[in-house]
């Protein structure tokens, strides 16, 4: 007579001995690849589960994605640290776990004053089986229009507001960086000079995410 399946319960936490810091559910991981010259991959514990003596411990998750990972590979928007949070689930043994991370909200990631090995960001949901975002549209930049990337240096205009990237307005970054004023050319006061120093930001600034936009992709 066949044996059947061995009874297995959820519990609240678990401390991996090959990291020593306690997980649980709602816990962003590092795990490991399958081959070990990919970057590790990230997931969200969903729960933990063992078997009715506490051993044999895996952990259900949910993947995020890089955006190579994803139909259509990565753009010149996607910052570094962008993952996508998908809608593939999976169940992993808990000695995959090679250590815990942060995924910011996109707001809350432009605003670290540093940005460590174990912060990403996130600002769209992914669905592995059609290809489609979520949200669909984001606010676009620049002459370029082109969604922000914090990681990018850019030139806020005093006039409309909006914010540039260096390049698309015949600027280098080192420019940019010892600019006070900046208006754009649709907002230039007739017979002023172009470039009047400027408004910088990086992926420092918190202000960035925060302004409004009428433009969106």
């Amino acid at each position: 007579m066949a044996r059947g399946k061995a009874p297995r319960r959820t519990i609240e936490s678990y401390t991996p001995r090959q990291i020593n810091t306690t997980i649980k559910p709602g816990d962003c991981v590092l795990m490991r690849p399958a081959e070990r010259s990919n970057p590790q991959y990230v997931a969200r514990i969903e729960w933990i589960e063992a078997d009715v003596r506490g051993g044999n411990v895996k952990v259900h998750v949910r993947w995020y994605y890089r955006p190579e990972e994803s139909v259509g590979g990565r753009r010149q928007f996607h910052g570094s640290k962008e993952v996508f949070l998908s809608d593939h689930y999976d169940l992993q043994s808990v000695d995959t776990i090679e250590g815990k991370c942060t995924v910011h909200s996109f707001k809350s990631y432009t605003k670290l004053d540093a940005v460590g090995n174990e912060d990403y960001f996130c600002r769209f949901e992914y669905n592995s089986c059609t290809g489609a975002f979520n949200p669909d549209r984001v606010a676009v930049y620049c002459k370029c229009e082109m969604p922000y990337n914090p990681d990018d240096l850019m030139v806020q205009c005093e006039g409309c507001s909006d914010w540039f990237h260096p390049a698309c307005i015949e600027m280098t970054a080192e420019e940019a960086k010892t600019l006070d004023h900046f208006f754009c050319e649709t907002c230039l006061p007739q017979g002023q000079k172009k470039l009047q120093n400027s408004h910088t930001t990086s992926r420092h600034s918190g202000t960035k995410v925060d302004t409004k936009r009428r433009r969106q992709r």
